[in-house]
């Protein structure tokens, strides 16, 4: 269940209230009794920080290895390739013709 800041307008009475989501709103201030009690609008309690979650995290077995190594072998050619970007790519290899006769 979350938990509410409420704080009274008239005598300055604030407190944190744990109710549902579900729960009507509280009006009446418990310390003075007037119909000023309202609900607070306050900061979440946690942030995320990082480069966020995928679908191979936390995943048991030998894909989540080869797939983070993969992840960072793609890093690391997208990092080259971008160094690189003012010179023609090398073309491929000819493959070599056989003559059948």
């Amino acid at each position: 269940m979350p938990i509410y800041a409420y704080k009274c307008s008239a005598c300055g009475h604030a407190e944190d209230v744990l109710q549902k989501i579900s729960d009507p709103l509280l009006t009446q201030c418990p310390q003075c009794g007037q119909a000023t009690y309202a609900k607070q609008v306050t900061a979440a309690g946690f942030q995320l920080k990082g480069s966020g979650w995928y679908v191979t995290d936390f995943r048991g077995g030998a894909n989540a290895s080869g797939a983070a190594g993969a992840a960072a072998s793609g890093a690391s050619d997208t990092a080259s390739s971008s160094s690189t970007a003012g010179t023609p790519a090398a073309a491929p290899a000819a493959a070599p013709v056989s003559s059948a006769t």
